[in-house]
């Protein structure tokens, strides 16, 4: 699953990197007929029994938001038992039956739901034999208006703008039981035939193609969809809309096709391009086929707080805002995200589905090796967009949370459905990448692709744990691996590598390095008794070929042929901190125009975070972002304009330094915005589009008089064509004029919202009505987000861009509006986002009122809040010494 973007929290200003129960415990290993479950492992399933098959019938009324199903399960029972548990929520189970397949007179069940466990226990009034039984149960649903279980989204139709609705489901973590009764966790694989009865004119989709269709009375239909390969539950898909479908091969014996909604015509070229060549490449790296005959991307109109896509095997389902390419909203940098989401998306097709974590305690193993090969297909078929360089990046996002004390090791404890959800955070994602591409550095890159092609061969169409991962790769000859790994999943937090020292003498340099452990809110605590990593370093001279040293200890001599500025860290692969000496640090500075991207881009995050922690004085990050060249490699020069802007926003309480550092940085980079103009070039690369749009919205964020005439120009025109702004920059100037929005412009953007008949730029306008600066209008967004008009799924991220610039204002309105508001939230988001919105506070009132809210939470909904806190503490202490070191920092120019 692509997460929303959402769900990590960030860290601090400008210095940071940019209750029902699951089952008790993680389920043990898949058994066979003659291997059962430890029936002493506590759960809240019948460890005595497991699923082989499942056939499901389901008649949904999309508008009653209701649906009709039965299920009829095959399955082993190991030992004798008068009842059987499975997972069920929000149904109503009208009959059930078990009918012994061996032959025998079927036993009548009573049902008893329970709502809090999210069970239904099977009572027979009687001892069931172990044995293969079916067991059969007819009941109703609910369809939901936020993604979770079988739900429903309303858009406007392309065709001829009038209000349509589409069903999906969304499963994943534990919302696989809200479709049917279910042996809902992932140890539990089994094969699927999924039918629906559906509307004669409507398109059904599942992971499989259509087995057969047959028309019905009253204008239905029934279609059975092809039974599906072994397979965790939460990997069903179905789909239902008025749809159209682009396919293509992608590989013999599987095509590849984009789903969308009527009327999208050409705006699945692009996905689909991109989709069908991911299928044999993956096919050939992992050295697994893709075991299906289709491969779909389901294009689903909306947004979830929760997530952006899903990995249902041969059925992904993507948000139409990152699949479709519409030439009237979609940018370069949307375009990339198309390709980087089904790129994810696809990597799960094998880590994920084909091979499934055992239990959610290792949900990294599909997420951040996802996350990991995405980049690495990316640079493949893009090499042209500096994929790599984007690692820098997603490492920051990771330290963000793995700096605070709140923050948790990647392989993690998880017990209950809440726990799952916070799972899908930046430790599992980006720390996980991190992580993994720091590995495959140690080991080579065919040793670790060799050990991943055995990992698969043994696991596939099975479960897997961290440990079985570690084992293959060092089997195929990464020695001692396993430990480095261990570290790095299983204890929280950032190491710390210190250079002491750098001396060189007879043509050689001695590098001497120290460990100790990296903390925004526990500097002191873990400078005492710091944890111990086996870290994987590679140190360089400048330009130079870095040398590689595996720190085992507390310190570690590293030596280097020549003499010249020493580089830690070069290539950015390590998941560390370096802290260098006053000297090192001014030598760097001098080379920093020299240094590889990667690296200008690394240095500039490490430090500024280090500064962040008060590791060092903020002078010296400054001075790194003035070293680099405003002619640097774009994406160098797209990071360092946006270091720019988050050290004006940092100042906001600081007029006077917050207009020294706008006159700063538009000195430096307006003469680059000038280079590239206003208007986008036929044959100009991704990474300039991209610098493009990040020049005109930082430097518009800090008054540019040149971008701030432009966008007013361009927004006089708007206001009699609503199509004059249409393009790849269409966003990024609206940016400008909603955060700047006067209460006349603003009515127009209302007005533009609700006239438009694409549910992804109605969307957007929505969101920008949000993100004014002018609290007035701040507060009218609040209202509308609950007047109805928003739309289900757009309103509660109207209320998250308010809380952009309105934090306080936006918390209050929620905790004021908490039913109203929480119902606009999908239910697997809902524990993150009043935390989230929290990291927005500046008053101390809302603050304890934030807490007083927390206080009568369950307790594995508490978690997130203590992050959210521990931010804004950090940030009430930081701040002020940042402003006074930034002014220090002016001072001396």
């Amino acid at each position: 699953m692509k997460n929303s973007g959402l769900a990590g929290l960030p860290a601090i200003l400008l210095l940071g990197s940019a209750c029902a129960a699951l089952s008790a415990v993680p389920a043990v290993a898949q058994p066979t007929a003659d291997t059962p479950l430890d029936a002493a492992v506590p759960s809240e399933l019948s460890r005595i029994a497991r699923p082989t098959h499942y056939a499901i019938t389901i008649t949904p009324d999309a508008q009653k938001l209701t649906f009709a199903g039965t299920a009829r399960i095959e399955l082993e029972l190991f030992k004798a038992s008068d009842t059987l548990t499975l997972n069920a929520v929000n149904l109503t189970i009208s009959s059930a039956r078990l009918v012994p397949l061996a032959g025998g007179k079927p036993i009548s069940l009573v049902t008893k739901m329970d709502p809090d466990h999210q069970t239904a226990t099977f009572v027979a009034g009687m001892q069931m034999a172990p044995g293969r039984y079916r067991l059969e149960t007819s009941y109703n649903g609910i369809i939901n208006t936020q993604a979770n279980g079988l739900f429903a989204l309303d858009y406007p139709d392309k065709r001829d703008g009038k209000d349509v609705r589409a069903l999906f489901t969304q499963f994943e973590a534990a919302d696989a039981r809200r479709f049917a009764p279910m042996f809902d966790e992932p140890s539990y694989k089994a094969t699927f035939d999924l039918t629906a009865i559906v509307p004669q004119d409507e398109m059904a989709v599942s992971n499989m193609p259509v087995a057969k269709a047959t028309n019905l009375k009253n204008g239905l239909k029934q279609v059975s969809f092809a039974t599906t390969p072994k397979m965790s539950s939460y990997l069903l898909f179905f789909g239902l809309g008025y749809f159209e479908r682009m396919a293509k091969p992608a590989m013999p014996g599987v095509e590849a096709g984009i789903i969308a909604p009527s009327g999208s015509g050409e705006q699945s070229r692009y996905a689909l391009d991109s989709l069908a060549p991911l299928i044999p490449y993956y096919s050939d790296y992992f050295g697994q086929k893709f075991p299906l005959p289709k491969i779909d991307n389901i294009a689903g109109p909306g947004q979830s707080q929760f997530f952006g896509a899903m990995e249902n095997w041969g059925a992904i389902f993507t948000f139409e805002r990152i699949l479709l390419n519409d030439p009237a909203i979609t940018s370069p940098r949307a375009r990339q995200r198309i390709f980087g989401v089904q790129a994810h998306e696809t990597a799960h097709q094998w880590f994920g589905d084909l091979v499934t974590m055992q239990w959610w305690d290792d949900i990294w193993l599909n997420e951040g090796f996802a996350s990991w090969m995405a980049t690495k297909a990316t640079d493949h078929f893009h090499p042209e967009w500096d994929a790599l360089l984007d690692r820098v990046g997603g490492r920051e996002a990771a330290m963000g949370l793995d700096s605070y004390v709140t923050t948790h090791p990647i392989v993690q404890h998880i017990r209950t459905v809440e726990e799952t959800n916070q799972a899908f955070d930046s430790i599992t994602y980006s720390k996980g990448e991190a992580v993994i591409s720091m590995l495959e550095a140690y080991a080579g890159e065919d040793v670790w692709r060799n050990g991943l092609r055995t990992y698969m061969a043994a696991r596939k169409f099975g479960n897997a744990k961290t440990a079985d991962l570690w084992a293959a790769v060092e089997a195929a000859g990464a020695t001692n691996l396993t430990g480095i790994a261990k570290d790095f999943t299983n204890k929280p937090g950032i190491p710390l590598v210190l250079v002491k020292s750098a001396d060189c003498s007879n043509g050689k340099t001695t590098v001497v390095l120290e460990q100790s452990q990296f903390s925004l809110d526990q500097k002191d605590a873990v400078a005492k008794s710091p944890q111990g990593w086996r870290i994987p370093v590679l140190v360089s001279l400048a330009g130079g070929k870095p040398v590689r040293s595996l720190m085992s200890g507390d310190t570690a001599t590293v030596a280097l042929d020549g003499c010249g500025t020493v580089l830690v860290n070069a290539g950015q692969l390590g998941y560390y901190r370096t802290l260098y000496t006053p000297s090192m640090a001014a030598d760097l500075n001098k080379a920093m125009a020299t240094l590889a991207p990667i690296d200008q881009l690394g240095l500039i995050a490490d430090q500024f975070g280090l500064a962040a922690g008060d590791y060092e004085p903020i002078s010296v990050p400054m001075n790194l972002l003035t070293a680099i060249p405003s002619d640097a490699n774009a994406t160098v020069a797209e990071a360092a304009v946006g270091r720019w802007n988050r050290i004006y926003e940092t100042l906001d309480d600081a007029p006077d330094p917050q207009a020294a550092i706008g006159r700063i940085a538009m000195a430096t980079w307006a003469p680059r915005l000038e280079a590239l103009g206003f208007q986008p070039k036929l044959d100009e690369s991704v990474n300039d589009a991209n610098l493009r749009s990040s020049l005109i919205s930082a430097l518009g964020n800090m008054g540019d008089p040149a971008v701030m005439a432009e966008a007013s120009r361009l927004f006089v025109n708007l206001s009699t064509d609503p199509h004059a702004l249409d393009g790849p920059l269409k966003t990024t100037w609206l940016g400008i004029i909603a955060r700047n929005a006067t209460p006349a412009d603003w009515e127009t953007l209302l007005g533009l919202a609700k006239s438009s008949t694409s549910a992804v730029e109605r969307s957007s306008y929505y969101g920008l009505l949000g993100a004014a600066k002018d609290a007035g209008l701040a507060r009218r967004a609040l209202d509308l987000a609950l007047s109805g008009d928003v739309g289900a799924t757009d309103s509660a991220a109207m209320i998250s861009a308010v809380a952009g610039d309105h934090g306080d204002m936006a918390v209050n309105f929620v905790l004021d509006h908490l039913d109203p508001v929480l119902n606009l939230v999908d239910s697997s988001a809902r524990g993150r986002y009043l935390p989230r919105l929290g990291t927005g506070i500046k008053d101390d009132t809302t603050i304890d009122r934030l807490k007083k809210y927390r206080e009568g939470l369950p307790a594995d909904q508490q978690n997130l809040f203590k992050r959210t806190f521990a931010v804004l503490a950090e940030r009430a202490a930081a701040k002020p010494r940042m402003i006074a070191g930034v002014q220090q920092w002016l001072a001396s120019r």
